[in-house]
């Protein structure tokens, strides 16, 4: 009875900064069901609306979980692998319309015209390793990646014709960014987005990181250890909180990292062979004046959806994944949000 009245005052006090009433109902809602175990950042209109942590970042060791935990982001990793790329055009570097192959030889010859633009906006053809090479092995590397490129027998369809999510060119951009910095993808994106923007609770998980007893521990929905082990970089190697998201975002909005063109360019979509929009700009999902990036491997999930328009949005990661509905808190949070 003592354990559960503690337990009960914890999770009163973490939700003391939810001062919009719909969106805690929602939020404790999915906690409480079970459905969640992480960090919600709610802006609206520039205002906090809600900025909490409910849950465990080890379950083992009931260690709880605090604002400034760092989580697997997964794909959210990708609109930085995006602005990176961004940056160095911005740089003249490089050219949206360059071939790849220009700056990674090592690509098999069926790729060696996929151009730059159609690795960001995912419709290069490259195929997506992750549900064959993660299912072999956990510590999967950007080399074996592209030992698996080479055993493809071509492009999945021809490149710029349609959409088609890959990790693969998501992996091939990162590479990019490596040979035209000089750096690798970790201390690129240190040096050009997370020191300059304070992200000070943002890394790069790679072969050089060394895991340490505080870093957060992964679970499926039964609280069964389901911990990230992979060590590609560019398609989701990132770890980040909440507010280090939001930095992200507000430089987005402010053009701290990117030009006015490239601001406007990241978020178009590209004209497919059957004439209609894609739905992937560079680095996000777009539609409706919003961009939306989903993220998940193992026991992680992690949401970021953006109004352009009205400076509003709702980030939440979470380290039990399987139990987390992303689609579903995200409806709920944007309804909750238009009520007001």
């Amino acid at each position: 009875m003592i354990r559960t009245s503690f337990i009960l005052s914890i999770i009163l006090l973490t939700l003391f900064s939810c001062k919009g009433k719909s969106e805690k109902d929602v939020l404790v809602d999915f906690y409480e069901k079970g459905k969640f175990n992480g960090t919600v950042l709610i802006i609206k209109e520039g205002k906090v609306i809600c900025d909490t942590a409910l849950g465990y970042k080890n379950f083992e060791e009931m260690k709880l979980l605090t604002v400034d935990t760092p989580f697997c982001i997964a794909s959210l990793t990708k609109p930085f692998t995006a602005v990176g790329i961004m940056i160095l055009q911005q740089e003249h570097l490089l050219s949206y319309d360059d071939k790849a192959s220009r700056y990674i030889p090592d690509l098999p010859v069926y790729a060696q015209n996929i151009s730059i633009r159609q690795l960001l906006t995912h419709t290069s053809g490259l195929a997506d390793y992750e549900n064959v090479l993660v299912l072999d092995h956990d510590k999967v590397t950007n080399r074996d990646v592209m030992n698996f490129l080479k055993k493809q027998s071509g492009l999945r369809f021809l490149s710029g014709s349609r959409f088609e999510y890959s990790n693969s060119g998501y992996i091939v951009l990162g590479q990019i960014i490596e040979a035209l910095s000089g750096q690798s993808f970790n201390k690129f994106m240190n040096s050009r987005m997370f020191l300059p923007l304070k992200m000070n609770h943002s890394f790069v998980y790679d072969a050089e990181t060394i895991p340490t007893s505080e870093m957060i521990k992964a679970y499926d929905i039964h609280k069964k250890p389901d911990d990230y082990s992979l060590l590609t970089t560019g398609d989701g190697s990132i770890y980040s909180t909440t507010r280090d998201l939001y930095k992200f975002d507000q430089a987005l909005r402010k053009h701290q990292l990117l030009n006015e063109e490239n601001s406007r360019l990241m978020y178009e979509l590209p004209i497919l062979k059957d004439k209609k929009p894609s739905e992937y700009g560079f680095g996000w999902f777009v539609s409706d004046h919003a961009a939306l990036h989903t993220g998940g491997v193992d026991g992680f999930r992690s949401v970021i959806w953006r109004d352009l328009k009205n400076n509003t949005c709702i980030i939440a990661l979470t380290n039990q994944g399987d139990a987390f509905p992303v689609y579903e808190f995200l409806d709920a949070e944007k309804k909750a949000l238009g009520s007001k």
